[in-house]
C-alpha cells in the first residue's frame, strides 16, 4: 500500500531532477542585435549570439584558438582548389529534422547571396557540391590558404525550414521595410534554442536536449538583456540581477575589482577601432564646402589623424584600457608588424599646416557619425575627437545612434566620417584589407569599404593575397597592404580594444580574443 506511492514519488522526482538543477545565466551588454538572419548582418555581438543557436562546420577552440570539428568531423584537400568535408551524422535541428549535406550546400550558397554580409567568408568560393548525404566538396577559384578560418563564421541553416518560411535569401538590412521569417525567428542545430526575443528588452535561450555535443558547462537557460546605460548595467551586476557584464565602463573597474563578490577578467581583443571617411562623393552632404569633397585630399585625412591626441583618449576616456595603434589590425593578426603599428605623431600645428596646404586654412564643417552602444566608450571617444578637431578648425557635427540603426545607416553610405570597430575572425589581414580597403566590387571586395576608398596597388595586393600560398610572400604582401593603408590614410586607426568582463565570483567563463562567450563552457558554481 505504501510502496506504490513511494515509487511513484521517486519516479516523479527523477524526472524533475534536471529542472531542480537548472542554471540560468543572465548577462548584459550595451548593444542589441538587428536580426536573427545568420547571413544578413556581420558584427561580432550578433555572431556570438547566433553561435548559441546556429553552428558552423568548423570552429575555434576557445582555449587554444585552433580550428576544431563542429558539424564537419574531418576534411581533406582533394586538390589545390577542392576541399572535401565529412559531415557529422546524427545531428538534429531544433525541430527534430536531420542535418545533411543538402543543408550545408544551401547554407554556404546562401552566404554567397547578393544580400549577404558574409561574403568575406566565402572569398574565392566557386561552387559547393553534394557528394553524398554527409559529404560535400567546396571548389574554390584558386588555392585559399585561409579557407578553414573563413568557415568558422559560416553557420548552418535548415534548407527545408528556410524554404517553408520564405527565407531562402538573406534579409537585406539596407531595406528597412523588408521583413522575413528568418529575421525574427531562429532554428539551428546548436546547444541552445531561441525561446523568446523582445527587441531592446530581453532574449531567452533554452538548452537543446537533443544536441549532439558534450556540454562542459552547467547552464540550461540564458537570458540576455541589452542595457544601453553604463550605470544601469553596473547596478544590475551589483544587485545580482545579472551574472556578467560584457562591457563595463572602464571608470567602474576599480570598484568592481575591489568587490569581494565580483571578479573582472581582462584580455586584448583582436578588434581595432578606427574612423572611415567618405572619399567618393564629389561633395559632402551637410558641409559648408560646396562643389568639392575635402576628404578626398590625403593631406586633409592626415590632418584629421594628427589632430587626434590618442594618448589623452587612452588615459582619460579609456582609463588605460586601449592599445593606441597606427595599424588597421591588432598584433594577433597575420601581416601586422611594429612598423605598421607606429602612429603618425599628434600635432595641432602640423594638422593646421596640412589643412592650409590643402586649401582649408579656415577648416570646414563635416558630418560625423558614431554608435553609442557598440564599442567601449564609443560615444565618449567621438565627443573627445570632435573637441580635438575643433582646435584645428574642423567643425564636426556629431550624431550618435544605437547599434541596430547605426550599421544599416553607414552601409547606405549616409555618413561622411564614421566610427567602426573591426575584429578579424580569420586572424589574417586579408579579412580586413579585402573588406575595408579593396575597391568596392563583388564576392566580399570592399563590402565594408564605406568611404569607397580606391587604390589600384591595394587592389592588386588584396587579389594576390587571396590565393598566395607561399607564407613568407603572403605575409610580406599583407604587411605592404597595411602600410599602404597607412601611407594613404585610407582610414584613421585609433586603438585596439582591451576587453574587461565583470561577473559574479561564481561564474566561470573562458575569455576569448573575439570578445565572444562560448556557451558550452559557462559554469555557475
Amino acid at each position: 500500500m505504501i510502496k506504490l506511492p513511494l515509487l511513484a514519488l521517486f519516479a516523479a522526482l527523477s524526472l524533475a531532477a534536471p529542472h531542480l538543477h537548472a542554471k540560468t545565466f543572465k548577462w548584459a551588454s550595451a548593444g542589441e542585435i538587428s536580426t536573427w538572419d545568420i547571413h544578413s548582418q556581420n558584427n561580432a555581438l550578433q555572431n556570438g549570439l547566433h553561435a548559441a543557436v546556429y553552428e558552423s562546420l568548423v570552429y575555434y577552440n576557445s582555449r587554444s584558438f585552433k580550428i576544431e570539428p563542429m558539424l564537419a568531423t574531418s576534411w581533406n584537400l582533394i586538390g589545390p582548389s577542392q576541399l572535401r568535408l565529412n559531415l557529422r551524422k546524427g545531428v538534429k535541428f531544433h525541430d527534430g529534422s536531420d542535418f545533411t549535406a543538402d543543408d550545408a550546400v544551401f547554407s554556404l550558397n546562401r552566404a554567397m547571396a547578393k544580400t549577404s554580409n558574409f561574403t568575406p567568408y566565402v572569398t574565392g568560393f566557386d561552387r559547393i557540391v553534394k557528394v553524398d548525404a554527409h559529404t560535400i566538396d567546396i571548389f574554390t577559384k584558386g588555392p585559399n590558404p585561409v579557407l578553414l578560418n573563413q568557415m568558422t563564421e559560416l553557420r548552418m541553416m535548415s534548407k527545408a525550414w528556410a524554404e517553408k518560411n520564405n527565407s531562402v535569401e538573406p534579409k537585406d538590412l539596407r531595406n528597412v521595410s523588408q521583413e522575413t521569417f528568418a529575421n525574427r525567428n531562429a532554428m539551428g542545430t546548436g546547444p541552445f534554442m531561441l525561446r523568446q526575443w523582445v527587441p531592446d528588452q530581453r532574449m531567452v535561450f533554452a538548452r537543446h536536449a537533443n544536441w549532439w555535443g558534450k556540454m562542459e558547462g552547467n547552464v540550461t537557460e540564458i537570458v540576455y538583456t541589452p542595457i544601453k546605460s553604463e550605470a544601469t548595467r553596473i547596478a544590475a551586476l551589483l544587485s545580482g540581477e545579472v551574472d556578467l557584464v560584457l562591457d563595463p565602463n572602464p571608470a567602474d573597474l576599480p570598484r568592481l575589482r575591489s568587490n569581494a563578490n565580483l571578479k573582472v577578467i581582462d584580455g586584448v581583443e583582436n578588434r581595432t577601432i578606427f574612423l572611415g571617411m567618405d572619399q567618393f562623393r564629389p561633395e559632402l552632404a551637410g558641409s559648408n564646402i560646396k562643389g568639392k569633397n575635402p576628404l578626398k585630399e590625403v593631406k586633409v585625412r592626415r590632418a584629421l589623424y594628427q589632430a587626434i591626441d590618442i594618448n589623452t583618449i587612452q588615459r582619460v576616456t579609456m582609463r588605460g584600457l586601449s592599445q593606441p595603434t597606427g595599424a588597421l589590425v591588432s598584433p594577433q593578426v597575420a601581416g601586422w608588424s611594429e612598423g605598421v603599428h607606429q602612429r603618425l605623431p599628434y600635432s595641432v600645428d602640423e594638422a593646421k599646416k596640412l589643412l592650409a596646404e590643402a586649401g582649408y586654412a579656415d577648416g570646414f564643417e563635416v558630418d560625423f557619425a558614431c554608435p553609442n552602444n557598440r564599442y567601449i566608450n564609443d560615444e565618449e571617444i567621438c565627443q573627445a575627437i570632435t573637441a580635438m578637431w575643433a582646435k584645428v578648425g574642423v567643425r564636426a557635427k556629431l550624431r550618435t545612434l544605437p547599434l541596430a540603426t547605426y550599421f544599416p545607416m553607414i552601409q547606405r553610405f549616409e555618413a561622411s566620417i564614421y566610427m567602426l570597430g573591426w575584429g578579424v575572425p580569420t586572424f589574417d589581414s586579408l579579412y580586413s584589407l579585402q573588406s575595408l580597403t579593396r575597391s568596392v566590387g563583388t564576392g566580399g571586395d570592399g563590402n565594408y569599404n564605406l568611404g569607397r576608398y580606391s587604390n589600384t596597388r591595394m587592389d592588386y595586393i588584396v587579389d594576390r593575397i587571396k590565393t598566395e600560398t607561399d607564407e613568407p610572400v603572403r605575409r610580406r604582401l599583407s604587411t605592404e597592404g597595411l602600410q599602404l593603408q597607412n601611407d594613404t590614410v585610407a582610414h584613421i586607426p585609433l586603438h585596439n580594444q582591451v576587453i574587461p568582463w565583470a561577473m559574479k565570483k561564481a561564474i566561470d567563463v573562458v575569455h576569448r580574443a573575439d570578445n565572444r562567450i562560448d556557451w558550452r563552457l559557462v559554469q555557475i558554481n
